[in-house]
């Protein structure tokens, strides 16, 4: 059962049950906290920890609202989600359901795709904003994205950070249930977004129907998705722009806190329709 607060700071974790059409086998997990603006927040393959900080960040002057995508880190995926279109639609009827406005959506990597597609299908205008974190989810033909399924621990460091020794990760270093975990998350990956290999064919050409302030974070390091490729998946919306992190690789939100968190504070404070008070 769906649980409201009427509150200023709560955090709390809830579960919730919803229908999504015909398909009521679907549940989310939500983690929420803070209060003001909505903010969706949309975690990449590295499951919800990639975006634990930003979450902790963004709480203390905004609504916001952190899913684990059905199948990660132990959650259900029903047979039938079989796409990130899947989990665009899932997440659009989240919105409307709970009667949310004004949100403000940000993804990480696969999590700035779900976005993206969420957007070209919100014909209610739900959402007022985006911000997509070196996001996958286009082709471009000149920079195609990195097979991250194909690269070994070191390769994948290499691709994923500015500074690789620091955050690399040898998988016979790590406890067994943590291994199952990440390769459980690799899998569902594969299952969403293998075939084509991380992008929707016809998305870039989608794009431009999309009119909402949209801010692209793009860490100058990322070899998955370069910097050129965000300045193409930028030029393709209609009011977009392009903002690149220094030393910082794919998940600037953690090589960078800081500077990340604070040009999204500021697109998330020039975006909104309604007054936002901060913390």
């Amino acid at each position: 059962m769906e649980r409201f607060y009427d509150t200023t700071k709560l955090a709390y974790i809830k579960n919730l049950s919803y229908c999504e059409g015909m398909h009521p086998d679907l549940s989310l997990t939500l983690s929420e906290t803070g209060a003001g603006r909505p903010v969706l927040l949309l975690h990449g393959g590295g499951g919800p920890a990639t975006v634990a900080g930003l979450a902790e960040r963004l709480s203390r002057s905004a609504r916001t609202i952190t899913p684990v995508h059905p199948g990660w880190d132990g959650t259900q995926r029903p047979d039938w989600l079989t796409g990130v279109d899947d989990l665009a639609l899932a997440y659009l009827h989240h919105l409307h359901d709970r009667r949310l406005r004004d949100v403000l959506v940000v993804g990480s990597s696969l999590g700035g795709w779900i976005a993206a597609e969420m957007a070209v299908r919100d014909s209610s205008g739900v959402i007022t904003g985006l911000v997509l974190i070196d996001a996958v989810g286009v082709h471009v033909e000149a920079e195609p994205i990195t097979d991250v399924l194909a690269l070994d621990a070191r390769g994948l460091a290499e691709h994923s950070w500015h500074d690789p020794d620091r955050y690399h990760v040898d998988p016979a270093d790590l406890p067994p249930g943590e291994l199952a975990r990440r390769q459980a998350n690799m899998a569902t990956m594969r299952t969403l977004a293998d075939n084509p290999y991380m992008h929707d064919p016809k998305l870039l050409r989608r794009l431009g129907r999309v009119h909402v302030p949209t801010l692209l974070l793009w860490g100058e390091s990322d070899r998955i998705v370069t910097p050129a490729y965000g300045a193409a998946y930028a030029a393709a919306f209609g009011n977009a722009h392009l903002e690149l992190v220094p030393r910082a690789g794919h998940l600037p939100q953690l090589e960078q806190p800081e500077a990340t968190y604070e040009l999204i504070e500021t697109h998330l404070l020039r975006t909104t329709t309604r007054p936002v008070t901060t913390g």
